[in-house]
């Protein structure tokens, strides 16, 4: 995966608060539909002893957005953005800088660079470094560093990518201070063919895993199987094999996968399928015989797995070239994110997918959706959290829709609690997390509950199982997250499948992409780096 610079949108406020005690009137509960949390909605969770009676008080929505204190750091720039070289370090002004403090700043390790443009208003982005003592290659912006120097105790590094009509871009850093180290801060400039392009402020925190915790809690590793294509992002299990899905990372072209898992202790790679001009295949779902894969180039493609050790494509929908980001099936049908929208198919024969329309309400790539009975809940990303009514295919309708500053919303699973319908939906991007949402009356959503772990580190994916959420939250790991009070989602176990020197080259989205719980007793889990693991609750 080359890496992705964020744009995260100009700071804002949420002006609208929701407030006070539950709704003197509340929003009917779905009461034909059993509580999917347990067997039985009046007996108490098993492992907790608690039964959430559906109670809760309205969360205010602040969304994404950063308290803005001003620059990270007090470095200034020699060179405006529009003008000037950006060939060296000379663009740094460090006058101002407690250079002193930086005798503690970290020499070694991945760094997660959170960045303020110097533009009015600011603008946030992200950035990755890898520093080595021993030797090694370090990374600024996953681009090896080709420039490193230093003036007493302040460090400056640059990185440059040439492409073939000989343009550059590049990214040129420096230190400053270290108020927190071995964390530091420092400014840095954007250049394209060596001119300023863009210059910030940044504060770097250290990659290492979260303070107190150990590899693992609650979960144990039963086997590791590297992924030999791409980065593996994503995982669908069935028919006694894992089908794993790559994209393109830094350089290596991605594909498809398989392996039989019908002993999770040793899993035995079977098939890997790559096509030509076609390499980043981003996610994976079966229904019966077909494998569906979401092609960037080539739509979604329609895999024959009667025989699961040897999948065969049979055609690629809905023709034409085409971005499929993600793909979900439930009963008869298969709907995929793509660049016209979210595409419906019935797959009543699931070999042989009809397309029925397409849901798209704005322009632009949603990301994921989950859907249930005859509504979709599709994350939008920068639009938002929506619900859909998608019982008549020639009549779709938005139902409502969840928004926040800073937003973007990647992936979401549903289910029934206390009778209510509720949402667990997670962002991609620096400051997102994981929201509960009451979707009960998709016109009037409600957040009641929520849960973080570091703002640098988002969520990719995740599943629901009964009153348990399993969380692939890139480089925090595995997360499982016990949600019998849905207000108060709580950590019961994890898994650090990330590590920090042994791992890809600084990249934003990395680590934990994808899992899967099929009821096996086992949790597979697509990791960009380390390929497909799978774990067992302890």
């Amino acid at each position: 995966m080359t890496w992705i610079r964020l744009t995260w949108t100009p700071l804002l406020v949420c002006a609208a608060a929701l407030l006070g005690c539950p709704p003197s009137t509340p929003d009917s509960p779905d009461a034909s539909t059993p509580d999917a949390s347990i067997p039985d909605a009046s007996t108490p969770d098993a492992s907790t002893g608690y039964e959430w009676d559906g109670g809760y008080v309205p969360l205010e929505e602040t969304g994404n957005t950063w308290t803005d204190t001003g620059p990270f750091a007090p470095c200034t720039f020699t060179t405006p953005p529009g003008g000037g070289s950006c060939t060296d370090f000379s663009i740094f002004d460090l006058s101002a800088c407690n250079t002193g403090s930086l005798a503690n700043a970290g020499t070694e390790g991945q760094y997660m660079l959170t960045t303020r443009s110097s533009d009015e208003p600011p603008y946030f982005f992200t950035a990755g470094l890898v520093l080595k003592s021993d030797g090694g290659t370090q990374y600024l912006n996953a681009e090896p560093i080709t420039m490193e120097a230093r003036d007493g105790n302040a460090r400056f590094y640059s990185s440059t990518r040439t492409f073939a009509d000989g343009g550059t871009i590049g990214t040129l850093l420096a230190t400053c201070e270290a108020p927190q180290a071995p964390g530091f801060t420092g400014c840095s400039a954007f250049c394209r063919n060596g001119r300023v392009l863009l210059t910030e402020t940044f504060q770097a925190r250290r990659l290492k895993w979260r303070d107190g915790e150990s590899e693992a809690s609650g979960l144990e590793l039963v086997s590791e199987n590297p992924v030999d294509i791409g980065a593996p992002v994503d995982v669908y299990v069935t028919k006694g094999h894992a089908y794993v899905v790559s994209i393109i990372e830094l350089g290596r072209a991605g594909g498809l996968t398989v392996f039989d898992v019908g002993n999770p202790s040793a899993p035995v790679k079977v098939k890997t399928i790559q096509l030509e001009t076609d390499h980043f295949w981003n996610g994976v779902w079966a229904s019966g015989d077909a494998l569906y894969v979401a092609s960037a180039s080539r739509g979604v493609l329609v895999f024959d797995i009667s025989t699961p050790a040897d999948p065969q494509l049979l055609r690629k929908l809905p023709g034409g070239n085409i971005n499929v980001h993600t793909v979900f099936a439930e009963g008869n049908r298969l709907y995929a994110a793509s660049s016209s929208g979210i595409l419906i198919f019935d797959i009543t024969k699931p070999l042989e997918p009809v397309e029925l329309n397409r849901y798209a309400p704005y322009p632009g790539l949603p990301h994921d959706m989950f859907a249930r009975g005859d509504r979709l809940y599709v994350n939008y990303a920068g639009h938002g959290y929506m619900v859909a009514d998608v019982s008549n295919p020639d009549d779709l309708r938005t139902l409502g829709t969840f928004e926040y500053p800073a937003q973007f919303s990647h992936a979401n699973a549903v289910g029934t609690f206390a009778g209510r319908t509720l949402a667990f939906e997670g962002g991609e991007g620096p400051g997102e997390h994981l929201r509960v949402l009451d979707v009960t009356n998709p016109a009037n959503i409600v957040k009641i509950g929520s849960f973080r772990l570091r703002p640098e580190i988002s969520i990719h994916n995740m599943v629901l199982v009964g009153k348990k959420l399993y969380v692939a939250w890139y480089q925090e790991g595995v997360r499982v997250l016990d949600v019998s009070n849905p207000t108060q989602p709580t950590q019961v176990a994890y898994y650090n499948t990330w590590r920090e020197l042994d791992s890809d080259p600084g990249l934003y989205f990395a680590g934990a992409f994808s899992l899967r719980v099929p009821g096996d007793g086992y949790i597979y889990v697509a990791d960009s780096w380390r390929g497909l693991l799978i774990l067992r609750e302890q």
